[in-house]
């Protein structure tokens, strides 16, 4: 299901002026060629291909605009907005080496702003070249504002600056965490990479590793899930994160075995139970609380305020029409999103940086928590070890 929420423009957004005898429209099919000509005008390397343009000319979520003049392609950018989420991202920009000078970058750029703030995103994300010191003027210029760096990451091997800009004021600021982005290695340990994402971020001396990855994996496993593999039961993440000193407590809306639901094969169900059971006893007798009510976004936030970390259980099927469930980690908060650290790039088919600091709408989040038939929401707070 794709989130379709209409939002005002905001007041204080006027409509973008064209440059003199400029015009723009959006893309479809039939500019393809002109595209893909336009390409390899602009660019020597990192150059779209005729497979991807089409690709994107198909993507009704993305926002795909151009820059005429009279009936020459001057330009395009290319944004894509993310399911499930309020993030856009410029994918690409581009303007002909015979119209630049003229505007038509911040233009193209304005526009973009405007038809991302319309389908209701919050952020405006980009990478560019740390070569690319004309393209970077312009960013700033126009309110981005550098938060992440990544080497080595273009074809010529230059370093791409992450840049930021919100699109939509709103006068809070947003309380965010420094916490480290790590990528699952495994289809299947969200949790474990989600759990030391927390870890690192609470204890300098904490050590991730792919090893540890599985370990904790093996530790917090429900041994079987909907399919495939056997995801991480929260309580197995709290009594991973106990044993290695941390305080936690977990947060579970229902009492029995969770999971159940979506398993057709009845010989798992008894397995699963097993876990369950084994789970809940050990964190009983090591005075683990668990609180079996709706964890409220207020609860997050109280606990995030305290310097905890806590560990979320989302569905993705408003992001990738998948119904599993997933493990993110929380990021921040203002008073319009929360913000989640993703350990899965292909949640949204793209790279790690549209995956940290990820801005979902309090509504949106409020029905990603929500799992299942069960409508299963379930978190782990995870706190800083005690000194002395």
């Amino acid at each position: 299901m794709q989130i379709s929420q209409h939002i005002p423009r905001s007041p204080f957004a006027p409509v973008p002026k064209a440059p003199e005898g400029f015009r723009w429209t959006e893309a479809d099919l039939t500019d393809l060629d002109a595209l893909v000509d336009l390409e390899q005008r602009c660019f020597s390397g990192d150059r779209l291909s005729r497979r991807s343009f089409r690709r994107w000319l198909t993507a009704p979520q993305d926002i795909f605009l151009l820059a005429w003049k009279e009936q020459q392609l001057a330009g395009y950018i290319l944004i894509l907005c993310h399911r499930g989420t309020r993030l856009a991202r410029v994918y690409s920009l581009a303007v002909d080496p015979d119209f630049r000078g003229r505007g038509i970058a911040g233009w193209l750029m304005q526009l973009g702003e405007q038809h991302a703030r319309d389908s209701g995103r919050l952020y405006m994300r980009l990478e560019v070249s740390s070569e690319n010191k004309n393209a970077i003027r312009l960013y700033e210029s126009l309110g981005y504002k550098q938060f992440g760096l990544y080497h080595d990451y273009y074809e010529d091997h230059s370093d791409a600056l992450r840049y930021q800009k919100r699109i939509r004021v709103f006068h809070e600021k947003t309380q965010q965490s420094a916490i480290p982005w790590m990528c699952q290695n495994t289809r299947f340990t969200c949790g474990p990479a989600s759990l030391m994402m927390a870890l690192t971020s609470l204890d300098p001396d904490y050590q991730p590793s792919l090893q540890e990855e599985l370990r904790l994996w093996r530790e917090a496993t429900t041994i079987f899930m909907t399919s495939g593999h056997g995801g991480c039961h929260p309580m197995g993440l709290a009594l991973a994160a106990r044993t290695r000193g941390f305080s936690t407590s977990v947060w579970i809306n229902q009492t029995g075995p969770l999971f159940l639901d979506g398993v057709r094969d009845e010989t798992k169900k008894p397995i699963m139970t097993a876990v369950h059971n084994d789970f809940c006893a050990q964190l009983q007798a090591l005075d683990v609380p668990v609180h079996y009510r709706d964890i409220r976004q207020q609860d997050l936030i109280d606990a995030f305020r305290e310097g905890a970390v806590p560990i979320i259980l989302i569905s993705t099927y408003r992001m990738d029409s998948k119904k599993a469930p997933h493990w993110v980690v929380m990021s921040g908060f203002d008073d319009e999103c929360i913000y989640v650290h993703d350990p899965d790039p292909e949640t949204y088919g793209q790279t790690a940086i549209d995956c940290q600091f990820i801005p979902l709408a309090r509504n949106d989040f409020e029905l990603m928590t929500s799992f299942g038939r069960t409508r299963l929401r379930t978190a782990v707070i995870i706190h800083a070890k005690a000194t002395g």
